[in-house]
């Protein structure tokens, strides 16, 4: 099973700043080598720039969202193929935000998710449930119709190259925090969904904990069973603290 820890910058850093945090990032990878299948996701403007400096120090580069349609009238959007013309290779898809506040859909995002694998990227397909539906104890649920909805029928090409992430939006800027038990409990909920969709192939689909993980409480949710990385938010803004996830990740693994 697959290791990562990826990097969801967000709308954050200018050019310059992202060009220096990727190079911290290079220079701590390059003088600590891990296993570890690393992953940053800068915002639009500055993939291209990500992907040329990273080609050969074995960094992947993702984008943070894309279009479900190959081309088209569609304003401010960006197609898979247009990703894949400039060396990105996963793409995050159906995160929080995106259904929050721009209303996508769980069938809007199994599209995204074809769309991608079609180009030969990776996507990373986001589910979790908001405060709301973990207090009246609907979070499997709601976890499983967004599972279903979106990867159901879909082409086992994309489960041979699919990674998902569990986002407990709960825990997310709350100042409540999912235990390890809980993450743990999720995940495995998870990893049984996606056999009754995936088949036996669902074995082999990372599954990564993006609900505010830190360095504080990485090691803790890295050693759970079917927590195979995290998909970092704030952590990932700082070279030092995700540097210090994947170095937990390695010893993990280890």
């Amino acid at each position: 099973m697959r290791t990562i820890i990826a990097g969801n910058w967000k709308m954050h850093k200018d050019r310059r700043a992202a060009a220096d945090l990727l190079a911290e990032v290079v220079s701590g990878l390059r003088s600590s080598p891990s296993r570890v299948e690393v992953i940053v996701a800068p915002a639009f403007p500055f993939l291209e720039m990500a992907a040329a400096m990273v080609a050969e120090e074995g960094v992947r580069v993702a984008a943070q969202n894309c279009h479900q349609e190959p081309q088209g009238a569609y304003t401010g959007e960006v197609s898979a193929a247009m990703l894949h013309s400039i060396g990105v290779d996963h793409c995050i898809v159906g995160h929080s935000e995106r259904r929050q506040y721009y209303g996508e859909s769980d069938d809007v995002v199994g599209r995204k998710v074809a769309a991608l694998v079609a180009q030969g990227i990776t996507p990373i397909y986001c589910c979790g449930e908001s405060l709301e539906e973990r207090d009246r104890e609907a979070q499997f649920d709601v976890v499983a119709t967004q599972l279903h909805a979106a990867l159901a029928g879909q082409d086992h090409q994309v489960y041979g190259r699919l990674v998902v992430a569990y986002e407990p939006v709960w825990a997310i800027g709350t100042g409540r925090t999912a235990t390890a038990a809980q993450a743990q409990e999720m995940h495995a909920f998870i990893r049984s969904e996606l056999v009754t969709v995936a088949g036996e192939e669902a074995h082999d689909i990372p599954i990564l904990y993006g609900g505010s993980c830190k360095p504080e409480n990485a090691p803790e949710l890295f050693a759970c069973t079917d927590v195979n990385g995290g998909l970092i938010g704030g952590a990932s803004l700082e070279a030092s603290s995700f540097l210090e996830l994947v170095r937990i990740a390695e010893t993990v693994m280890a």
